[in-house]
Protein backbone atom coordinates (compact mmCIF):
# COMPACT_ATOMS: atom_id res chain seq x y z
CA UNK A 1 0.00 0.00 0.00
CA UNK A 2 1.27 3.66 -0.55
CA UNK A 3 0.80 6.69 0.59
CA UNK A 4 -1.53 8.37 -1.11
CA UNK A 5 -0.92 9.72 -4.66
CA UNK A 6 -1.13 13.48 -4.55
CA UNK A 7 1.07 13.43 -1.28
CA UNK A 8 3.79 11.08 -2.39
CA UNK A 9 5.93 14.11 -3.82
CA UNK A 10 6.19 15.61 -0.25
CA UNK A 11 7.54 11.95 0.95
CA UNK A 12 10.12 12.30 -1.11
CA UNK A 13 11.26 15.80 -0.89
CA UNK A 14 10.98 16.52 3.12
CA UNK A 15 13.15 14.25 5.32
CA UNK A 16 12.19 12.69 8.94
CA UNK A 17 13.02 9.77 10.13
CA UNK A 18 12.94 7.85 13.16
CA UNK A 19 12.64 4.62 14.63
CA UNK A 20 9.99 3.51 16.73
CA UNK A 21 9.74 3.67 19.59
CA UNK A 22 13.37 5.44 19.87
CA UNK A 23 14.15 8.76 20.44
CA UNK A 24 12.63 11.00 17.87
CA UNK A 25 14.46 13.67 15.48
CA UNK A 26 12.54 15.90 12.83
CA UNK A 27 13.90 17.94 10.35
CA UNK A 28 10.79 19.45 8.14
CA UNK A 29 10.30 21.73 5.08
CA UNK A 30 10.83 25.16 6.11
CA UNK A 31 8.92 27.03 3.75
CA UNK A 32 5.40 27.58 4.33
CA UNK A 33 4.46 26.42 1.10
CA UNK A 34 3.96 22.22 0.88
CA UNK A 35 6.72 20.74 -0.78
CA UNK A 36 3.94 19.00 -3.34
CA UNK A 37 3.45 22.67 -4.52
CA UNK A 38 6.75 23.93 -5.48
CA UNK A 39 8.43 24.19 -8.42
CA UNK A 40 5.03 23.57 -10.64
CA UNK A 41 4.38 26.27 -13.35
CA UNK A 42 1.43 27.14 -15.68
CA UNK A 43 -2.07 27.24 -14.94
CA UNK A 44 -2.49 23.87 -14.03
CA UNK A 45 -0.33 24.57 -10.88
CA UNK A 46 -2.25 27.03 -9.65
CA UNK A 47 -5.70 25.11 -9.95
CA UNK A 48 -3.89 21.97 -7.70
CA UNK A 49 -3.12 24.52 -5.28
CA UNK A 50 -5.92 25.66 -5.17
CA UNK A 51 -7.64 22.43 -4.86
CA UNK A 52 -4.83 21.49 -2.07
CA UNK A 53 -5.81 24.70 0.27
CA UNK A 54 -9.20 23.56 0.07
CA UNK A 55 -8.42 20.50 0.96
CA UNK A 56 -6.39 21.18 4.03
CA UNK A 57 -9.00 24.25 5.18
CA UNK A 58 -11.69 21.13 5.06
CA UNK A 59 -8.93 19.29 6.84
CA UNK A 60 -8.68 21.64 9.63
CA UNK A 61 -12.25 22.32 9.97
CA UNK A 62 -12.59 18.54 10.62
CA UNK A 63 -14.62 17.45 13.96
CA UNK A 64 -13.16 13.64 13.70
CA UNK A 65 -9.28 13.13 13.69
CA UNK A 66 -7.57 10.67 11.21
CA UNK A 67 -7.27 8.38 14.86
CA UNK A 68 -10.72 8.76 15.42
CA UNK A 69 -11.59 7.83 11.79
CA UNK A 70 -9.08 4.88 12.09
CA UNK A 71 -10.73 3.20 15.36
CA UNK A 72 -13.86 3.85 14.49
CA UNK A 73 -12.90 1.50 11.29
CA UNK A 74 -10.98 -0.86 13.28
CA UNK A 75 -13.56 -1.63 15.26
CA UNK A 76 -16.22 -2.80 12.51
CA UNK A 77 -13.97 -6.10 12.49
CA UNK A 78 -12.58 -7.21 15.85
CA UNK A 79 -8.96 -7.48 15.49
CA UNK A 80 -8.53 -5.33 12.43
CA UNK A 81 -5.64 -3.07 11.85
CA UNK A 82 -5.45 -0.03 9.38
CA UNK A 83 -2.81 -0.35 6.46
CA UNK A 84 -3.53 3.18 4.76
CA UNK A 85 -5.83 5.72 5.45
CA UNK A 86 -6.08 9.48 3.94
CA UNK A 87 -8.45 12.75 4.37
CA UNK A 88 -10.52 13.20 1.38
CA UNK A 89 -11.66 16.66 0.72
CA UNK A 90 -13.56 16.18 -2.25
CA UNK A 91 -16.97 14.58 -2.18
CA UNK A 92 -19.70 16.74 -0.70
CA UNK A 93 -19.30 15.81 3.14
CA UNK A 94 -15.16 15.26 3.06
CA UNK A 95 -14.34 11.64 4.82
CA UNK A 96 -11.18 9.51 5.68
CA UNK A 97 -10.80 6.61 3.61
CA UNK A 98 -9.51 3.70 5.74
CA UNK A 99 -8.36 0.45 4.09
CA UNK A 100 -7.82 -2.06 7.22
CA UNK A 101 -6.58 -5.69 6.93
CA UNK A 102 -8.61 -8.87 8.54
CA UNK A 103 -8.57 -11.78 7.70
CA UNK A 104 -6.63 -11.67 4.80
CA UNK A 105 -8.71 -9.06 3.06
CA UNK A 106 -8.12 -5.48 3.12
CA UNK A 107 -11.45 -3.76 3.45
CA UNK A 108 -12.18 -0.23 2.67
CA UNK A 109 -14.13 2.02 4.62
CA UNK A 110 -15.01 5.83 4.18
CA UNK A 111 -15.56 7.69 7.31
CA UNK A 112 -17.52 11.10 7.73
CA UNK A 113 -15.10 13.58 8.96
CA UNK A 114 -17.56 15.63 10.76
CA UNK A 115 -20.02 12.99 12.06
CA UNK A 116 -17.51 9.79 12.24
CA UNK A 117 -21.04 7.80 10.67
CA UNK A 118 -19.58 4.91 7.99
CA UNK A 119 -20.70 6.35 4.56
CA UNK A 120 -21.94 3.66 2.12
CA UNK A 121 -20.79 0.22 2.45
CA UNK A 122 -17.84 -1.69 2.55
CA UNK A 123 -15.70 -3.49 0.39
CA UNK A 124 -13.18 -6.26 0.42
CA UNK A 125 -10.09 -7.65 -1.61
CA UNK A 126 -8.63 -10.40 -0.75
CA UNK A 127 -4.71 -9.95 -0.40
CA UNK A 128 -4.33 -12.09 -3.34
CA UNK A 129 -5.61 -9.41 -5.89
CA UNK A 130 -3.30 -7.19 -4.62
CA UNK A 131 0.42 -6.86 -6.93
CA UNK A 132 3.88 -8.63 -5.19
CA UNK A 133 4.97 -5.19 -3.58
CA UNK A 134 1.47 -4.37 -1.77
CA UNK A 135 1.10 -8.17 -0.48
CA UNK A 136 4.83 -8.32 0.74
CA UNK A 137 3.98 -4.74 2.71
CA UNK A 138 0.50 -6.18 4.09
CA UNK A 139 2.06 -9.40 4.80
CA UNK A 140 4.64 -8.02 7.33
CA UNK A 141 2.03 -5.89 8.89
CA UNK A 142 0.62 -8.68 10.04
CA UNK A 143 3.84 -10.01 11.71
CA UNK A 144 5.28 -6.48 13.46
CA UNK A 145 3.88 -5.49 17.30
CA UNK A 146 3.57 -1.68 16.12
CA UNK A 147 0.53 -0.48 14.37
CA UNK A 148 0.15 2.53 12.48
CA UNK A 149 -2.14 4.15 15.16
CA UNK A 150 1.14 3.87 17.16
CA UNK A 151 3.15 5.71 13.62
CA UNK A 152 0.45 8.16 13.62
CA UNK A 153 0.93 9.11 17.59
CA UNK A 154 5.13 9.37 17.69
CA UNK A 155 4.08 11.67 13.82
CA UNK A 156 1.88 13.73 15.54
CA UNK A 157 4.23 14.67 18.35
CA UNK A 158 7.16 15.27 16.69
CA UNK A 159 5.49 17.32 13.91
CA UNK A 160 3.77 19.53 16.07
CA UNK A 161 0.45 18.84 14.87
CA UNK A 162 -2.77 16.59 13.09
CA UNK A 163 -2.11 13.68 10.40
CA UNK A 164 -3.83 13.98 7.41
CA UNK A 165 -2.65 10.23 5.83
CA UNK A 166 -0.56 7.24 6.72
CA UNK A 167 0.77 4.46 4.73
CA UNK A 168 3.11 1.74 4.48
CA UNK A 169 5.70 2.31 2.07
CA UNK A 170 9.20 -0.14 1.63
CA UNK A 171 12.52 1.82 0.99
CA UNK A 172 15.75 0.33 0.58
CA UNK A 173 14.14 -3.65 1.63
CA UNK A 174 12.89 -2.11 4.72
CA UNK A 175 8.60 -1.68 5.46
CA UNK A 176 8.38 1.80 6.67
CA UNK A 177 5.31 3.62 7.83
CA UNK A 178 5.01 7.23 6.09
CA UNK A 179 2.73 9.67 7.55
CA UNK A 180 2.19 12.96 6.51
CA UNK A 181 1.15 15.46 9.37
CA UNK A 182 -0.17 19.00 8.71
CA UNK A 183 1.62 21.49 11.34
CA UNK A 184 0.73 25.19 11.35
CA UNK A 185 1.21 25.62 7.48
CA UNK A 186 3.45 22.85 6.64
CA UNK A 187 2.82 19.86 5.47
CA UNK A 188 5.36 17.34 6.61
CA UNK A 189 6.59 13.56 5.83
CA UNK A 190 7.37 11.35 8.69
CA UNK A 191 8.84 7.67 8.23
CA UNK A 192 8.97 5.58 10.94
CA UNK A 193 10.50 2.27 10.82
CA UNK A 194 9.20 -0.37 13.41
CA UNK A 195 11.67 -2.16 14.92
CA UNK A 196 12.64 -5.70 13.21
CA UNK A 197 10.87 -4.94 9.91
CA UNK A 198 14.27 -4.30 8.45
CA UNK A 199 14.35 -8.33 8.65
CA UNK A 200 10.85 -9.18 6.98
CA UNK A 201 11.18 -8.72 3.01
Amino acid sequence: MHAPRSWRPLLAAVLVAFTLPGPVYAIASSTGEPASLRNEAGDGAASDQQAVSRELELFRGSAISLSQAMAIAEALHAGATTADVSFDGAPDSPVYRVKTLHNDRIWHHAIDATTGKIVGGEAALPLKEFDAADRSNLVALKTIRQRLADAVRVAERAASGKAISGGLIRERGRLNFAIVVMSGNDLKAVVLEPPGAARRR
